[in-house]
C-alpha cells in the first residue's frame, strides 16, 4: 500500500493483488502539484458520483475506491462517464487507469454536447496512444501499457495545443490551427472497439484550470 500526500490532502493508493500498482499523480508530476485551480479531485471514495453523468449508467459502479465500467462482449459498444463544464477551457486531466480486458480506456476533454478530443491508450497486443476527433485520428505513439496493471495518463489542452503523457513520458504534442474543440467537459471512456471486451478501472482523477 503506498500513501501519497498531494494537492491538499492524503489518499491512499492501494496494490491490485497481483496485478501492480499505480503511478500516483504526485509522483508522477511532482511540479504540477498547487498549479492552477483544481476543478475536480476524485477519489471515488463514495458511491454516489455526486457531479457525474453516466451514459448508459448500467455499466458503471464504484468498488474498492476505483470507478469500474463493464461492457458486454459486443464489438462497439461505449459507456462515458462525463463531469465538468461545457465552459472549461485551458485545463488538465491527470488519471490513473488500469484495463483489465480489451483494448481501449481513455479520457475525452473538451466535450461539448457529444463530441470533443479524445484519448485512446490501447493495450492487448496495441500497445500505443492515440489522440483523436471523431474518425479523425490527430497523433499516435508507442505507449507500451499492459493489462492488469495501472498506468497514468495525464492530459493537457491549453488553447490550440494537445499534449497527452503516459506515465510521464510526452507522447503526442498537437496543434489544432483551428482550435475546433475551446471548450468543453470531460469524459472518461469505456469501450470494446474491434476486440469486443471492455474491462476497465479509474481512479485519481484530478483536472486544474491552466493559465
Amino acid at each position: 500500500m503506498l500513501v501519497v500526500v498531494g494537492l491538499g490532502a492524503d489518499y491512499v493508493h492501494q496494490d491490485l493483488a497481483g496485478r501492480g500498482r499505480g503511478v500516483s499523480l504526485a509522483e508522477a508530476y511532482p511540479r504540477e502539484r498547487g498549479k492552477g485551480t483544481e476543478l475536480l479531485a476524485e477519489r471515488f471514495s463514495s458511491s454516489g458520483l455526486a457531479g457525474w453523468t453516466l451514459s448508459p449508467p448500467g455499466p458503471w459502479s464504484v468498488q474498492g475506491g476505483r470507478l469500474k465500467a463493464v461492457l458486454p462482449n459486443v464489438k462497439q459498444e461505449k459507456a462515458l462517464a462525463y463531469f465538468g463544464s461545457e465552459e472549461w477551457q485551458d485545463y488538465s486531466v491527470d488519471l490513473d487507469v488500469c484495463g483489465m480486458r480489451g483494448a481501449d480506456k481513455g479520457v475525452v476533454v473538451r466535450v461539448d454536447g457529444t463530441e470533443g478530443v479524445g484519448v485512446d491508450l490501447r493495450g492487448d497486443g496495441y500497445d500505443d496512444v492515440l489522440l483523436y476527433h471523431n474518425s479523425q485520428q490527430l497523433g499516435k505513439s508507442a505507449a507500451p501499457n499492459q493489462n492488469g496493471r495501472w498506468h497514468h495518463l495525464r492530459i493537457e489542452a491549453r488553447g490550440a495545443r494537445y499534449q497527452v503523457f503516459v506515465n510521464g513520458a510526452l507522447k503526442i504534442n498537437y496543434d489544432d490551427q483551428a482550435n475546433s474543440r475551446p471548450a468543453g467537459r470531460l469524459a472518461l471512456a469505456a469501450y470494446t472497439g474491434g476486440k469486443g471486451q471492455c474491462e476497465v478501472l479509474y481512479d485519481n482523477v484530478v483536472v486544474r484550470a491552466l493559465h
